[in-house]
This record gives C-alpha cells, sequence and structure tokens, in this order.
C-alpha cells in the first residue's frame, strides 16, 4: 500500500503535526514491542514492570500461568522456572507487528517464536559464523497487545497470547490485523 499516511480514525484530521504524532507513536509501538525479547530473555522486571500499566494483564491461555498487574508480570520474570529456561539458552524471537492506533489506545497483532539450543546431534559448521547444534523452534504463538498512552508513554494494559495450533483462538487473533476484510 502506498500513499501518504493518514489518520487512523476518521475523526483525526491528517494534519503535518498529526501525521507526525502517528508516525512517533508507531515508533514507540514498535520498539515497545521489539523490547519483548530482550526483556524476556535476561529477566528483566524493572523493565517489565515499568511497560505494563498497574493493572496490566498477561493471558498465556489455559494450561499456562497468567498473570494481573505489573509487579506480578516484573516477578514472573524472576520465577525459578524463566531463570533455567534463561540458562538454557531461551531465545524469544517475534515478528513485525501490525499496529492500529486510535486516539491514546491501540491494538497491536504479533507473532512470537519461542527457540532454544538442541543439546544433542550432530554440530554443523557454518563457514565464518562458528558451529553449533542449531535450534529448535519450541512454541509459535500469537499475540494481541492492548496499549494505552500515558503521560509517560505507551503502556501494555493486556497482552493476550494462544498456541498456533490449529485451533481457532490463535486464528482470532490474527484476524485482528485484517479489519473489515477479515
Amino acid at each position: 500500500m502506498t500513499g501518504p499516511i493518514t489518520a487512523d480514525s476518521a475523526d483525526q484530521p491528517s494534519t503535518l503535526e498529526h501525521r507526525l504524532r502517528t508516525i512517533e507513536d508507531r515508533l514507540e509501538i514498535y520498539n515497545l514491542i521489539a523490547s519483548h525479547p530482550p526483556s524476556a530473555d535476561t529477566g528483566a522486571k524493572a523493565y517489565a514492570e515499568a511497560v505494563y500499566t498497574e493493572d496490566g494483564v498477561f493471558d498465556r491461555g489455559a494450561g499456562l500461568s497468567s498473570w494481573s498487574g505489573n509487579a506480578a508480570i516484573g516477578a514472573s520474570l524472576e520465577s525459578e522456572g524463566h531463570q533455567a529456561a534463561i540458562a538454557g539458552g531461551l531465545a524469544h524471537f517475534t515478528g513485525l507487528p501490525h499496529v492500529t492506533i486510535n486516539g491514546d489506545e491501540a491494538v497491536v497483532i504479533s507473532y512470537l517464536q519461542i527457540l532454544t539450543p538442541r543439546k544433542s546431534g550432530e554440530t554443523v559448521e557454518v563457514p565464518n559464523h562458528g558451529a553449533s547444534r542449531g535450534y529448535h523452534i519450541h512454541r509459535v504463538v500469537t499475540n494481541r497487545w492492548e496499549l494505552v498512552r500515558t503521560r509517560s508513554g505507551w503502556k501494555i494494559k493486556r497482552r493476550t497470547l494462544r498456541l498456533v495450533d490449529g485451533s481457532e483462538p490463535a486464528r482470532e487473533i490474527l484476524r485482528g490485523a485484517l479489519g473489515e476484510l477479515a
């Protein structure tokens, strides 16, 4: 799609000031979403607490722990299980997100892969890149990030993720990126 950047909401004027604010908002939101892998893979409790609203929710779906409140979300990164995953080489890898901004709220739809190093198997050497046994894609999930603009920038109000396993919940999240054409 080409053409000028316009307001995400039909009731917003497409002034130069508004267009610049929209670009700045998108860049801040992209950086917020891009910060998730390094913060999760380093157990950055204080960072997680800072990017979620005080009443933020992280909903990982049935069978997995979920948390309410930025303090609980931050504390989850210091849990024994999460620290063991980090020590084992946990790597979160996110895809480019789809961002929809509507005033002081935004919805972001994205994919996330969780990778882990292979502990056994044949070592493969790649010229000029070293040798390893490679990585295993442990999980692929869809994410719906509900954001709000605060005085200190964009924050996560709610994050919902669902496993990509052929079931409807993951596809439902993805349809959110397609708008009326879904």
